[in-house]
């Protein structure tokens, strides 16, 4: 018998449940016989907590509704499994369950740190002769996996964000010239800055455009932020600024630290930012009495799912469909990747990544020479790689008015 279990790690996006969908459908299509959910990742499945995910989604109806659920739905973890020389013993009881459970094939979806886990797994089954095979699917809304053109999550997040900079900026402009008015906006990127970019896509014939957006590509300055801002505001009274939260100075530091440097630290040893927004909109009150709104889009720009970008969730199952065709073949110690073909018209083609090590615990950064950086704003090059990702809307499921989800007691909320 062949069996699968798959499970979903690190944070979720509006898509990865579409992930999810392909890997199952295409599962069972493929011919294993079970198919099995980890719950919470590798931390769930060191404690054994599987379901059948025959019982959610024989029904047709049910995978279709998982598709467009927002966040995990077999739970997320963070949990770094660590090496194999310093946790051997977690190694062999993860190698035991599989034999326990007779779990042919492993797949996990997830971004940098999971597929450290799915390169630790293949490279113990390697050195003692396990038969199971481990397969990485991508997925984060950073879109800071090498290799991939893209990643699952990120176009529904790119979405999000440009609808909702369009509507922040139509707020700020409420008060016309009568009271100058500056909104700073937080948005999720720790060292790669692809979702701040987005921000550039809300502008159009109609709506004029964020004024400036900062990356942590370019390291950061606090005095000529404020002199940029005291110049913008020589030009108009309504000013909207994207910030990444990850925005660093010169010597590194995060400026979300500026007031407090004792943030907390995941188990990869990641620092979780945010306040980037508050200090900035505290500081230019300071310097230029000016009114300012800090706004923070925090969990929003992954869980937004009655946004999703069509295009992204189509491929966030394809993904999931190639990454159980390749567990079904045997493959090991691979990941999913997009290669763009071409952008007008937008094509893509799905493969197979040999070497999961180039991967694992890699970023890639948006290229140098797609920031304007005297200007502080993006290039038409960066905007023609992120316009295709935002394309279509989801259909969603709606019931009293809401969108309806799934949930692992089999209701909806």
């Amino acid at each position: 018998m062949k069996k699968l279990v798959v499970g979903q790690s690190g944070g979720p996006t509006s898509v990865i449940n579409g992930t999810l969908a392909g890997v199952y459908y295409e599962a069972k299509k493929q011919g294993f016989d079970k198919v099995y959910g980890m719950l919470n990742g590798i931390e769930g499945f060191l404690e054994e907590r599987f379901v059948d995910l025959d019982d959610y989604f024989l029904d047709n109806n049910n995978l279709e509704l998982l598709k467009r659920t927002p966040s995990s739905f077999l739970g997320t973890c963070r949990f770094k499994l660590g090496s194999i020389e310093d946790h051997k013993d977690t190694y062999e009881k993860i190698f035991s369950i599989l034999d326990k459970h007779g779990i042919t094939s492993f797949i996990y979806i997830g971004g940098n740190d999971s597929m450290d886990t799915v390169q630790n797994l293949c490279d113990y089954a390697e050195l003692n002769n396990k038969r199971q095979n481990f397969i990485g699917v991508p997925k984060t809304i950073d879109n800071d996996l090498p290799i991939t053109d893209h990643c699952p999550g990120f176009g529904s997040a790119c979405k999000y964000i440009a609808t909702t900079m369009r509507e922040i900026i139509q707020d700020n402009n409420c008060y016309g010239n009568t009271k100058p008015t500056i909104a700073i906006v937080e948005i999720m990127g720790r060292h790669a800055g692809w979702l701040t970019a987005s921000s550039a896509l809300a502008k159009d014939e109609s709506c004029s455009g964020v004024d400036a957006i900062y990356l942590p590509e370019i390291p950061f300055d606090m005095d000529t932020f404020i002199e940029e801002t005291r110049q913008l505001l020589k030009r108009k009274s309504s000013i909207v600024i994207a910030v990444s939260e990850g925005l660093k100075t010169e010597d590194g530091q995060f400026v979300c630290e500026a007031n407090d440097n004792n943030l907390l630290i995941d188990s990869f040893g990641h620092k979780q930012l945010s306040g980037c927004a508050d200090i900035l909109s505290k500081k230019i009150k300071d310097e230029l009495d000016i009114k300012t709104r800090p706004i923070i889009l925090s969990t929003l720009q992954r869980a937004a799912a009655h946004l999703a970008s069509k295009t992204d969730l189509d491929e966030a199952y394809n993904c999931g469909k190639l990454g159980a065709k390749l567990a079904y073949k045997g493959e090991s110690g691979k990941m999913v990747y997009m290669e763009r073909v071409s952008n007008h018209p937008y094509k893509i083609k799905y493969d197979m990544f040999d070497d999961i090590h180039k991967i694992a615990n890699v970023e890639k950064m948006i290229p140098l020479e797609w920031i304007d950086v005297e200007n502080n704003y993006v290039k038409e090059e960066l905007i023609d790689y992120l316009r295709p990702l935002i394309q279509g809307e989801v259909k969603q499921i709606y019931k009293d008015g809401i969108p309806q989800h799934i949930t692992l007691d089999k209701g909806t909320k």
